[in-house]
């Protein structure tokens, strides 16, 4: 495929996914927006996809919108303006409900929009020097279409606060108040990543996918009797599953389930 915004590889059952506006510090605006929307549904269906990692190019993961496009969302009429919106809402969707591991991985500048993708993410991992600012108060704006997944991923106690300071914070905070997972020196970034993708293609796509979606549906649910036979159903599905069975088979057998590469047989 062939994109303006950002680059797409794939191998060995890893897409790549990088922001690439590096001159820019990979600022986002309607053509990245439409252009991640269609990387993120090639990835969903895929069969050759089964963990997808999102960086960006250059110096920066992503420094929120693109000020030439903020300069001409300001003369769109209301409709437009909606539209527009909502492209974005969409794209942030799709990315939190692809039906496989997504794993963010943040260096440099990580600010407003960027922030939210990451929080879309299921796995993030920052370099010790990553920066990040919810910077939209600032501006007269609000960080409205990312906020479903930064309120999610931080709790609102963190989002009252940096929503409404507009302050920029460290990795390390970044850690501490649940955006990222990991934090390790730029150069480390990739050695830190590696058992996290190993672990994540050792297990099964599709419970993988239904554990995900598992989240996403009990997230902030009480737990009531309407809860426990949801969850009660949801394990007898996937116990029933063909890779539900195959995995326990495999266990059972002392053998490496069909999801997993056969392992080589050294020549005699």
């Amino acid at each position: 495929m062939s994109y303006q915004t950002i680059t797409l590889a794939s191998s060995g059952g890893i897409a790549h996914i990088d922001l690439n506006r590096p001159d820019l510090r990979n600022a986002f605006n309607e053509i990245m927006i439409a252009e991640l929307t269609e990387a993120f549904l090639h990835c969903a269906t895929a069969a050759d996809v089964r963990v997808v990692i999102l960086g960006g190019q250059g110096k920066s993961f992503c420094a929120g919108a693109d000020l030439n496009w903020m300069r001409r969302m300001a003369g769109f009429s209301d409709a437009e303006n909606r539209a527009d919106a909502l492209a974005l809402a969409s794209m942030l969707q799709t990315l939190y409900t692809l039906p496989k591991p997504v794993v963010a991985r943040v260096h440099g500048d990580c600010y407003a929009g960027g922030m939210g993708l990451v929080a879309a993410c299921d796995i993030a991992v920052a370099a010790t020097g990553a920066g990040f600012c919810l910077s939209e108060t600032r501006l007269g704006l609000i960080p409205a279409t990312i906020s479903p997944y930064l309120i999610e991923s931080i709790g609102a106690s963190a989002a009252r606060r940096y929503f409404l300071t507009a302050e920029r914070f460290t990795a390390l905070e970044a850690k501490r108040i649940g955006l990222v997972h990991e934090v390790a020196e730029a150069e480390e970034l990739d050695a830190t990543l590696a058992p996290l993708i190993a672990s994540l293609m050792n297990n099964s796509p599709h419970a993988m996918g239904e554990a995900k979606r598992l989240v996403r549906d009990l997230v902030a649910r009480r737990i009531d009797a309407s809860l426990v036979a949801d969850t009660a159903e949801r394990i007898a599905m996937v116990r029933s599953s063909v890779e539900g069975r195959e995995g326990v088979s495999a266990f059972l057998e002392k053998r490496s389930p069909s999801w997993l590469p056969a392992p080589r047989r050294e020549d005699s």
